[in-house]
C-alpha cells in the first residue's frame, strides 16, 4: 500500500475524487472553458491529449509519484478541473500540491481555497507529512500569489529547472510549508472562505 491512497475528499461544494478515465470528457469542457492549454506557464491539456493526460496520471499513481484528483462540483458532478499531489516522498513524509488547473469560470472563486484546504489538511492531518511543497514557472505570477496567500514560505528558485510546453527554459519557484505552520494557515484559509460566503 503506498503512502497516498485513494480518498475522496469534500468541503463547500467542491469535491477532489481519484482522477480516472471517466473524467476524460468533463476534463476536456473544463478545459475548453478559457483555451487554457494556450497558457505557457500550465500544464492543461489540449483536447486531443486528455485521454493521454490522464492515461501519464494514472501511470504515475501506479509508480508512486504522483496522484491525481479531479476536481468536481458536488451538486452537479461538474468537472471543474484537476489538482495532484507529486513528488511524494514518504521517506520524509513530504508532498507537494501542483498540476493544479481550474475551469476559467471557477478561476477568483472559493474552489482553489477549498481544494488546498482540503489536500493540505489531508497531508498534514491524515497522511502526517511533515513539510507539503509547491513549485511554479517563475513567470506565472497569479501561482506564486495564490502560493504566498496560503501561508507558503518561498524556499528559493531553481535555474533552469524544467522545459515549458513552448521548449523555453524555465526557472522554478520552490515554496513549502512545515507542519507546525498548518495550524495558523488553516485557520486563515477558514476565515476566507468564510469571509466569501
Amino acid at each position: 500500500m503506498g503512502f497516498v491512497t485513494p480518498a475522496t475528499l469534500g468541503d463547500r461544494g467542491v469535491r477532489l475524487v481519484p482522477l480516472g478515465l471517466e473524467h476524460e470528457g468533463g476534463l476536456r469542457d473544463a478545459a475548453a472553458d478559457g483555451e487554457l492549454w494556450k497558457l505557457r506557464v500550465t500544464s492543461v491539456p489540449e483536447p486531443d491529449q486528455t485521454r493521454a493526460y490522464i492515461e501519464a496520471a494514472l501511470q504515475m499513481r501506479a509508480e508512486g509519484h504522483r496522484f491525481a484528483f479531479a476536481v468536481t462540483d458536488e451538486a452537479s458532478g461538474r468537472v471543474l478541473g484537476s489538482t495532484s499531489y507529486h513528488d511524494i516522498l514518504p521517506a520524509v513524509k513530504r508532498v507537494e500540491i501542483g498540476w493544479t488547473w481550474y475551469a476559467r469560470s471557477v478561476q477568483r472563486t472559493h474552489v482553489n481555497t477549498t481544494c488546498k484546504l482540503l489536500m493540505m489538511g489531508h497531508a498534514f492531518d491524515t497522511l502526517g507529512c511533515h513539510v507539503v511543497g509547491w513549485r511554479t514557472d517563475n513567470y506565472n505570477f497569479a501561482s506564486q500569489k495564490a502560493i504566498e496567500r496560503l501561508g507558503a514560505k518561498k524556499d528559493g528558485v531553481v535555474r533552469g529547472h524544467a522545459l515549458r510546453r513552448d521548449g523555453t527554459i524555465r526557472d522554478t519557484v520552490m515554496y513549502s510549508m512545515r507542519a507546525g505552520e498548518w495550524p495558523e494557515a488553516k485557520a486563515q484559509l477558514l476565515y476566507l472562505l468564510d469571509r466569501h460566503a
